[in-house]
Formats: C-alpha cells, sequence, structure tokens
C-alpha cells in the first residue's frame, strides 16, 4: 500500500455508514483495514439495493451500491462474536491494531469482552473509537439512530427546506447521508488527532463520537445566528441566511447558481448583468443591505438574469471572478472537465464485474501519493489469509 497511512492497520468492527466511511478514508490513506462482518450475513448495506453491480455476464450480484461507496480498499474478514473462537480473533487482531472502530449499541462489545478496557490490556496504545447515535453517556445512549431522524432531531432538516405556506414548503433531509458522512469524518480527525498524542505519551485511547452530537456542531452559522440574536432560523429554500445574493436563479435554459460572497463580487456581477447602478444604491450597496432588502433586490435580477443561457451566465461570471454555477444532475458531475481532470473517478479491479467504477478521496500528497487499487471486499474474501496471519488458520471462525 501507499499513502501516509501505509505503516498502520485499522480493525474496522463498523456497519452501514458512519463508521465505514471512517474506515475508507483510512484506507484511501493507505492503512491496512480489515472489516469484519457477521458470518454469512456481512454489513447490512450489501444488501441496500437496488442497484446492485453486475457481473461479466451482466447478472446481478449481492454488492450494492451503497455498499460499494464506503468500503473500498477494505480486507473482509468473516467472524462470528458469538462465538469464543470469533471473539479470540478479534483480540487477536486488536492486538495488531493502531485503531479499532466499532458502531455496536452502547455496552454490547463490553458484554463480549471486547470493550475499550478489555482490549486496552491487549494493546495499551490501540485507539479505540465507538460511534453511535447519541454517545455513550446519557438518557438516550442505549438508543439505535439512522442518518435521517439524526438530520430531524439535530436541527438541520428545520433549515433545509423550502418555507413553510410556500409550494413544495417543508422540512427536507439533505440527499446524502450527511451526519453519518460527517460522523465519519470527525471519527477520522479523532483517531490521526490521537495517533499524534499517542507518539508523545505512549498510550491510546478511547473516543466516543455521536451522531447528534455531530449534528448539533454542524449548525455551525445558523446555530450562531440564534445564538446572537435569538431568533429561530427558519427554512429559506437556497436563499443564504447571511450572505446576498446566494440562490438559485432562473435564466432563458434552466437555473443557475449564484454564490457572489462580497461587495466587490457584487459590483462585478451588478457590470456583468448590465445594472451597475446596483452596486452604489444604498439598497444593496453592501452585504447587510442586501440581506435586509432581497426581496427587491430579486425581482431585479431574476429580470435581468433571464435574458441568456446557463453557459452564457456562467463564462460571464468566471471571466469577471464572481461564483456561478449550473445545478449539474449526478451523471453531468462526472462529465464535468475539472472533475474529469482531477480525476475523481477511477476504475477499479473487481474479481466479480472486472472493474467497478469509484468516487474515490479527494485528498492528493505529493510526496505520499495515494493508489486506489482494492476494491470493496467480498463478504469474507480475505478471512483465510488474515487468520492465517495470526496463526489462526484452522480454527472455525
Amino acid at each position: 500500500m501507499s499513502g501516509p497511512l501505509s505503516h498502520l492497520r485499522v480493525l474496522d468492527l463498523s456497519r452501514i455508514m458512519a463508521g465505514p466511511w471512517c474506515g475508507q478514508i483510512l484506507a484511501d490513506l493507505g492503512a491496512d483495514v480489515i472489516k469484519v462482518e457477521r458470518l454469512g450475513a456481512g454489513d447490512d448495506t450489501r444488501r441496500w439495493g437496488p442497484p446492485f453491480l453486475r457481473d461479466r455476464d451482466g447478472n446481478a450480484t449481492m454488492e450494492a451500491g451503497y455498499y460499494l461507496s464506503v468500503n473500498r480498499g477494505k480486507r473482509s474478514v468473516e467472524l462470528d462474536l458469538k462465538s469464543e473462537e470469533g471473539r479470540a480473533a478479534v483480540r487477536a487482531l486488536a492486538a495488531e491494531s493502531d485503531i479499532l472502530l466499532e458502531n455496536f449499541k452502547t455496552g454490547t462489545l463490553d458484554r463480549m469482552g471486547l470493550g475499550y478496557d478489555d482490549l486496552a490490556k491487549v494493546n495499551p496504545r490501540l485507539i479505540y473509537c465507538s460511534v453511535t447515535g447519541f454517545g455513550l453517556t446519557g438518557p438516550q445512549a442505549g438508543d439505535a439512530a439512522y442518518d435521517f431522524m439524526i438530520q430531524g432531531m439535530g436541527g438541520l432538516m428545520s433549515v433545509t427546506g423550502g418555507p413553510d405556506g410556500e409550494p413544495g414548503g417543508g422540512p427536507q433531509k439533505v440527499g446524502v447521508p450527511i451526519i453519518d458522512i460527517m460522523t465519519g469524518m470527525y471519527t477520522a480527525i479523532g483517531a490521526l488527532a490521537a495517533l499524534a498524542n499517542r507518539d508523545q505519551t505512549g498510550k491510546g485511547d478511547h473516543i466516543d463520537l455521536a451522531m447528534l452530537d455531530v449534528s448539533v456542531a454542524m449548525l455551525a452559522n445558523q446555530a450562531m445566528n440564534y445564538l446572537v440574536s435569538g431568533q429561530k432560523p427558519v427554512r429559506r429554500g437556497n436563499r443564504h441566511p447571511n450572505i446576498q445574493p446566494q440562490n438559485v436563479y432562473p435564466v432563458a435554459d434552466g437555473y443557475i447558481v449564484l454564490a457572489v460572497g462580497n461587495d466587490g463580487q457584487f459590483r462585478k456581477f451588478c457590470e456583468v448583468i448590465g445594472l451597475p447602478a446596483l452596486a452604489d444604491d444604498p439598497a444593496y450597496a453592501t452585504n447587510a443591505a442586501r440581506v435586509e432588502n432581497l426581496d427587491a433586490l430579486d425581482t431585479l435580477l431574476i429580470e435581468a438574469l433571464a435574458a441568456r443561457t446557463i453557459t452564457e451566465w456562467c463564462e460571464a461570471f468566471a471571466a469577471a471572478g464572481v461564483p456561478s454555477g449550473p445545478i449539474n444532475t449526478v451523471d453531468r458531475v462526472f462529465e464535468e472537465p475539472q472533475v474529469q481532470h482531477r480525476r475523481m473517478l477511477r476504475d477499479i479491479p473487481h474479481p466479480l464485474s472486472g472493474t467497478v467504477k469509484q468516487v474515490v478521496s479527494p485528498l492528493n500528497f505529493r510526496n505520499a501519493p495515494l493508489s486506489f487499487d482494492k476494491a470493496p471486499p467480498l463478504l469474507g474474501q480475505h478471512t483465510q489469509e488474515v487468520l492465517e496471519a495470526l496463526g489462526l488458520g484452522e480454527m472455525q471462525a
């Protein structure tokens, strides 16, 4: 393996999205990530389809797109954690690992003798990451959670979607499991911080990551808007609560995203759309004034922007240094010249289909380049090789 973490081993006991997303980040960075899956069943997401990957003959496999999105670069080992042999294998793996990821319900692994206190005796340098819906403490510590419900509980859906009373208004979830993804990101950050601290102290750590905590942390400017003003944020559709004009606007052949970020950009924007006087109008000259008078400003902008097409506006705004862009469907994302230049989509060898397409890590290192040559594993694909390396090749997992 290449990459800056090629000297590390990660024991991934997690499933679904948040924990596996962290594991995939670490695998992309070069770590040897061993994914432990339930004997005969595997990660739930293997069956979260359609769509399913098709083999060389065009037949659907049991490798769902959801699973394939979050398990690249790992090795899969099937174990029965209800058996003493399975638990012994986990302890043996933990003894040789730097990081452990788990998202079992609170207390489950403790009852199996695989909690942090148990495995820290086997490996005091282990970074043990517990990823749960609500954390290891508190009145809901034992409750199960999924991304959708946490988007609601954590406030994100209260500021996502159209305003009440407008057609299509009401709370909306984000179109990807953003809380799971951000929880995985925070877990990766926490694990790497603990590794840096271990270099100084020689000791591992136990990281407690809760999806609800992450959702609250992600409220960012919306939380501070409330804490500073006492005013509850509301759904504003695509309108930014603090910076204008930032919205989706209709043009001659569809819609365009405008993200004007400061007064200087606004002046350039006004010149491009043929309304230079707006930049000197006291009602619109400053961002604060534009936020205050947005309804009137939008009326002027909608009329002006109707005159040209998406491509014409994007080219004109780009030339002037005004941030704008089209609203690409997912297929068109991969047709973007910049996305293609950055090689965000790769073909990786796969034992069933020949190759499988993967959206790869956005991280680029000059001195420790990443490689993407290991597809999401088949269930139990590496059980024998991993157990034999531990001297457990004859055991019944």
